[in-house]
C-alpha cells in the first residue's frame, strides 16, 4: 500500500511538472502552440462583450497561463525530487518571468502584431 502510495505520489507529481513545462516559457515551442491558442480562447468572449478588453484580457491570460506553467514546474518538481526545499526565491522568479513575459506581449500589442480578430479579417480583405 505504501508502495502504490509513493508511485501515485511521483505520477502525479511529475504530471504537474510536465503540465507545466508545456504551459512554461522554457519551451520554446509552447508560445505559438499552447499559450497563444490558450489567451485566444480566453480572450474572445471578452472581446465580443467588448473590443478594448480583448487586448487586456489576452495579456492577462498570456501572463496567467505562463505564471500557472512556471509555479507547476515548481511544485510538481519540489515534490517529485526534494519535498523539503525552500521556495520563497523561485516563486518571486516566476513573477519576474511573468512579467517579462508581459512586456514582450504588450510591446507586441502596441507594434500590431497582435490584434483581435476582425483586425486580421481587414487585412486579409
Amino acid at each position: 500500500m505504501l508502495l502504490s502510495k509513493k508511485i501515485t505520489s511521483k505520477l502525479l507529481n511529475g504530471t504537474l511538472a510536465s503540465i507545466g513545462f508545456i504551459l512554461s516559457p522554457l519551451s520554446w515551442w509552447n508560445d505559438l502552440v499552447v499559450n497563444f491558442p490558450l489567451s485566444y480562447i480566453i480572450a474572445l468572449p471578452f472581446g465580443l462583450l467588448n473590443q478594448k478588453l480583448f487586448i487586456p484580457a489576452f495579456i492577462v491570460a498570456y501572463w496567467l497561463t505562463n505564471i500557472i506553467g512556471l509555479l507547476l514546474i515548481h511544485k510538481g518538481s519540489q515534490k517529485l525530487f526534494n519535498p523539503n526545499s525552500q521556495t520563497k526565491n523561485q516563486i518571486l522568479n516566476t513573477f519576474v518571468w511573468g512579467s517579462i513575459y508581459t512586456i514582450l506581449i504588450i510591446i507586441l500589442v502596441l507594434s500590431g502584431a497582435l490584434s483581435f480578430p476582425s483586425e486580421f479579417l481587414k487585412k486579409i480583405n
